[in-house]
């Protein structure tokens, strides 16, 4: 078995290497389009990251434990429509946005109750999910979209500049903030560790005294908190719920996940380097459209990405056993 101080050069790689690849991709269409890398247009594309960036972490959480959700864009995307919908029809903001964040934390509990409860497997679980909470979703709109005027629904939009130039928002600074707490609790706190044991072997984890079924659970319940933020980070960006939103929601957020250094295969990985994978999706998405690649051969490029990450990771766990 690896002692902790062999792990500790791969732990780097899982971190500097995404960072590596966006620099790379910002400078390859920095050098290719005029523009690219003004400031105005890297605060654009941090932007939109933001709401790929949430759903990332989320995902990250429970990919950490060996799972996956395939339906996390889904959540979000049924937590704009309550959150637009309540504050359309007269509900304060305030309320309308715990109403959306409770109805995606309740959609990762019971994800992570079958999980747990039942030992389902998570893609087979999450599968279902995604059916279910699409056809509730669009059931629940009614055939229509919803405009979020409430200003605590909008907030996350709200414009700063820095320096008179740089464009910020209030989104930025809590998606920073969200990473950096799940940094400091992954990676300094016994229950990061127990997170972590739980993905690398969960019947090691058991025997260790670890409960294994509860913090299962919270993974998917912090999951689903997650994608309700993003459904806020959402509303802020486009102040409108669509239930056809976020069509390839799940594919980008896998592939942030894994290009982002974090193993498929559960235990290994950090989530600076989720951070620096979902601008990665987001840099590449942009690279490619200002190039005039079609959306179509857009999303080959980000399935044939992902699929490679994975086969670099199976390697690099083969040859470290």
């Amino acid at each position: 078995m690896p002692t902790r101080t062999s792990r500790l050069p791969a732990l780097r790689r899982r971190t500097i290497g995404p960072i590596l690849a966006l620099a790379t991709l910002l400078l390859t269409f920095g050098l290719a389009h005029s523009g690219f890398l003004a400031l105005g247009n890297l605060s654009l594309l941090v932007q939109q990251s933001l709401v790929l960036g949430t759903l990332a972490l989320g995902q990250a959480l429970v990919i950490f434990t060996a799972g996956v959700d395939l339906a996390c864009a889904a959540v979000a995307v049924l937590g704009t429509l309550v959150i637009a919908k309540l504050a359309m029809t007269g509900t304060p903001g305030f309320v309308a946005l715990l109403m959306g964040l409770l109805a995606a934390a309740v959609a990762g509990a019971v994800t992570g109750g079958l999980v747990t409860g039942l030992k389902l497997p998570p893609f087979i679980v999450t599968f279902g999910m995604l059916v279910i909470v699409g056809a509730v979703t669009r059931a629940y709109a009614q055939g229509r979209t919803y405009t979020a005027t409430d200003g605590t629904a909008g907030l996350l939009g709200t414009t700063k500049y820095l320096f008179g130039r740089v464009e910020l928002t209030y989104g930025m600074g809590l998606l920073v903030l969200m990473y950096l707490v799940a940094w400091f609790v992954l990676k300094r706190t016994r229950w990061g560790a127990d997170v972590r044991a739980i993905g690398t072997d969960p019947r090691d984890a058991r025997r260790a005294g670890i409960p294994v079924r509860r913090t299962t659970l919270v993974v998917y319940v912090l999951a689903g908190l997650c994608y309700g933020i993003a459904a806020w980070q959402a509303l802020g960006r486009v102040p409108i719920a669509d239930p056809e939103a976020l069509p390839l929601g799940n594919l980008d957020t896998i592939a942030a996940v894994v290009v982002g250094g974090v193993s498929l295969f559960g235990g290994r990985g950090s989530v600076l380097g989720v951070l620096a994978g979902a601008l990665s999706v987001v840099v590449l998405r942009a690279g490619l459209a200002a190039s005039g690649v079609d959306t179509l051969y857009q999303d080959i490029v980000i399935g044939v990405l992902m699929i490679a990450a994975v086969a670099v990771d199976r390697y690099s766990l083969g040859r470290q056993r």
